[in-house]
């Protein structure tokens, strides 16, 4: 190594820790900027929501089994990474060709902005936020280049170049800059976000006072829970319950000004408020949801108590003509979910819900209204954030998962699954404690069997049922368990008779199948 090699070294980190804490000012300052203007046109969730779009399906789905319900925040983590990556090259890049790292740090500016107002949730203000960040990180990232202290082994700067540092900038007067845009991207970062979080829908999350059904849900069966430690909740709780959806960052719907339109090929128009959900006569129901990229044995289902008001009587205000055959649903971010007509027009209960377990809708699961159809997959009918409602047909409609390829309709399979023991636990031998839950919406558990490595099917005995609409758990004992390792299988039978499928098959296009198994260690 010769002896200008780790001053040129020293330059490039430097150099490389201006270009990420450009990104910072930037980055903060474009968040701020959207919380006071337009909140939904925030560069990282508006970057996250693009990317998730134009993600491509066998991705989205690795990313699913990998982080299922954390999908979210590693999609963060990686956005975090890759702009830091950059950031640091372009800071390497400044030191040669500052004119040039700028106009890249201006063009991401408008990017995110493009990402900001293809975004359906935002206003005309989009553009602005990324706009006026991407300048500052722009002027940030020369302020700090410029200063950058000059060493024996600095870089050659050819032509005019108004980038090269003059050789008496100290230390200090880098370290002062640095620390300056430091304080401006924590400070945008910080104070937008309380600013974002002072516009939310949390409060009225909190205050909202749900009324009482006109149609309570009957109460859950006493025997409804299994008697196995460590079988889940027959009622999940909201915490706990799954969220899959295609919304980076949650969007905030005021129930003030939330409105639910009903049209297409419908002998009128209908338009609902909040208000009219609040006053009109609710029902209350157990339903469990289930995610269609949830492979064999995953935990991406949860059954609560809904609240809401029977989609059935609003589309019989509308009057569906009598050549439709589905519903689209649309978000107010944009999703969209092709629900078959006759699910939500027969006498299941699909509901414009706005309470859960008994509390209003957390914002993460759909405040202030959101779909929930029994017996069809989240994808194709549990649209959350709900404002529109569009009466159509299959052949003149596609909806966000159907374009990219998942079956139209999407009715549930029957699935079951072991919780306890989990795989490769060990367990004593002689008589395990076997458990779980199974479920075949819309239609009904009527058997649950295991098998002990490829010996004969056993029986396990069901706990109580609380609707056709709801998982049923099931306990079994294992008598007789000999040293030695051995392996678990779940099928369940629904209460038209039909078993499911042991041949296994992938989530894709419309839901997986097969026996759940667990591998475990006896003595």
């Amino acid at each position: 190594m010769t002896d200008r090699q780790p001053d040129r070294t020293r330059r490039r980190v430097t150099a490389a820790a201006s270009g990420v804490l450009a990104a910072g000012a930037m980055f903060g300052v474009a968040h701020l900027g959207a919380a006071l203007l337009d909140p939904p046109a925030s560069p990282f969730s508006s970057l996250g929501d693009a990317f998730i779009d134009l993600t491509p399906e066998w991705l989205k789905e690795l990313a699913i089994s990998w982080f299922g319900t954390n999908d979210k925040r590693a999609l963060l983590v990686g956005m975090v990474m890759v702009i830091v990556i950059a950031a640091a090259g372009l800071g390497i890049l400044a030191l040669r060709r500052l004119r040039v790292a700028q106009g890249l740090v201006l063009a991401l500016g408008l990017v995110t902005g493009a990402a900001a107002t293809s975004r359906p949730q935002t206003g005309s203000l989009a553009l602005l936020p990324s706009l006026i960040g991407a300048a500052l990180g722009a002027l940030a990232l020369g302020w700090l280049v410029v200063r950058i202290p000059a060493g024996a082994g600095s870089d050659p700067q050819p032509g005019p170049a108004p980038q090269a540092p003059p050789r008496e900038q100290s230390r200090r007067s880098f370290l002062g800059a640095a620390a300056a845009t430091g304080v401006v991207a924590v400070l945008g970062a910080v104070v937008g976000t309380l600013a974002a979080g002072a516009r939310s829908t949390a409060a009225a999350v909190r205050t909202l006072v749900l009324p009482k059904a006109g149609t309570p849900a009957p109460p859950v069966p006493a025997d409804a829970q299994s008697p196995v430690p460590g079988v889940v909740d027959v009622v999940t709780p909201n915490r706990t319950f799954y969220r899959i959806d295609t919304a980076f960052a949650v969007p905030q719907v005021s129930p003030d000004a939330w409105q639910l339109r009903v049209h297409g090929m419908v002998d009128r128009e209908v338009t609902l408020t909040f208000d009219d959900l609040l006053s009109a006569d609710l029902v209350e129901a157990y339903v469990t949801l289930t995610c269609v990229s949830n492979p064999i044995g995953g935990d991406l289902a949860g059954n609560a108590r809904w609240l809401g008001l029977p989609v059935r009587q609003v589309l019989a205000q509308a009057g569906p003509r009598g050549d439709a055959d589905m519903v689209l649903s649309r978000s107010a971010d944009g999703f969209t979910a092709s629900t078959p007509l006759e699910a939500l027009t027969d006498d299941r209960a699909a509901l414009l819900a706005i309470g859960m377990n008994g509390s209003p809708l957390p914002a993460e699961h759909g405040f202030p209204v959101r779909m929930v159809v029994p017996g069809l997959y989240g994808y194709v009918s549990a649209t959350k954030w709900l404002v529109d409602l569009e009466v159509t047909r299959f052949a003149d409609a596609q909806a966000y998962w159907t374009v990219r390829g998942w079956a139209p309709r999407g009715p549930v399979k029957t699935a079951s699954r072991i919780e306890v023991p989990r795989q490769g636990a060990s367990v004593p031998a002689g008589t395990v404690a076997v458990g779980g839950t199974a479920w075949a919406q819309h239609t009904g558990i009527a058997k649950v069997e295991v098998q002990v490595d490829d010996g004969p099917w056993h029986e396990a005995v069901l706990a109580g049922e609380i609707s056709i609409d709801t998982w049923r758990q099931w306990s079994w004992r294992w008598e007789g368990a000999t040293s030695g390792q051995h392996t678990l299988r779940v099928r369940a039978t629904d209460a038209d008779g039909v078993t499911q499928p042991g041949t296994p098959s992938a989530p894709f296009p419309s839901g997986a199948t097969g026996w759940d198994e667990v591998t475990v260690r006896v003595g």
